[in-house]
């Protein structure tokens, strides 16, 4: 797996100050995506043990109050194999950090009911992330006053009970309907 940036203090990308790892490889090709560079796979750097060593000591620090995951696209399968080994550490070492993650994939119909049944990797994956910012950007729905959204059909999950009521479950603080 590649990376195409490592943002060490960042304020946009989730609630506080926060770590985000922009992983390589999208298929989705949003249009006016903010990040075309990184739909190619081999963009960027190689996400190496040492740049896992780097991103654990980012996050040290008790004013970082987690990790985000974006890109790129975290949940491409090929993504999520390279990213769970480091999410584990992350979560072991750190398991007062929240751990978000934008995909613009559908938490229900493609990750519950395709890639859960796929793969284990991505029950895994899942089950280790917090908070889940789902769907494709669509240039369109564009809403620059949502918070940490870019357009209307996104949606801020709550992970944990998502998967316990086996449908997607906005964060309370984030849904505006």
């Amino acid at each position: 797996m590649n990376y195409a940036e490592i943002k060490p203090t960042d304020v946009a990308n989730g609630p506080g100050v926060r770590v985000s790892l922009f992983v390589s490889g999208c298929t989705h090709h949003c249009k006016n995506c903010f990040n075309r560079e990184a739909w190619d796979f081999s963009y960027g750097e190689e996400f190496t043990e040492e740049v896992q060593r780097k991103l654990l000591e980012l996050l040290s620090p008790t004013y970082i109050v987690g990790l985000t995951l974006l890109g790129g696209e975290p949940m491409e399968p090929e993504n999520q194999e390279g990213l769970l080994p480091f999410v584990r550490q992350m979560r072991t070492r750190f398991p007062e950090k929240s751990i978000w993650c934008f995909t613009g994939y559908d938490f229900e119909t493609d990750i519950l009911e395709r890639m859960f049944r796929e793969s284990p990797i991505t029950r895994e994956l899942v089950s280790l992330i917090d908070v889940m910012v789902d769907g494709e950007y669509i240039e369109e729905k564009k809403n620059l006053r949502l918070k940490f959204r870019g357009s209307e059909n996104q949606r801020i999950l709550d992970v944990k009970r998502s998967l316990e009521a086996g449908k997607a479950v906005w964060m309370e603080e984030y849904n505006l309907s």
